[in-house]
């Protein structure tokens, strides 16, 4: 799967509780915000995805990740 985003575009995040599987996040994760998307929850435990897996980074690598890591969820554009 191809990326969503390409590099240096820009993002509208708004910050929210309300997260669901297929939502693009923004989360904070080693100092770098990174953005993911939410493939499966369990309880505050979120596993994020790449959109494109060859090349991310992702839960595959740093495991689950907590909710209140999230920055953000992604409003624009809507993908």
């Amino acid at each position: 799967m191809l990326p969503s985003l390409e590099a240096g575009q820009v993002v509208i995040g708004r910050q929210t509780n309300d997260l669901q599987v297929g939502d693009v996040v923004i989360v904070s994760h080693d100092g770098l915000e990174k953005i993911k998307r939410i493939e499966r929850t369990s309880g505050d435990l979120l596993y994020l995805l790449g959109d494109n897996p060859a090349r991310s980074t992702d839960s595959r690598q740093f495991g689950w990740v907590q909710a209140h890591a999230i920055v953000a969820k992604v409003v624009w554009p809507k993908l």
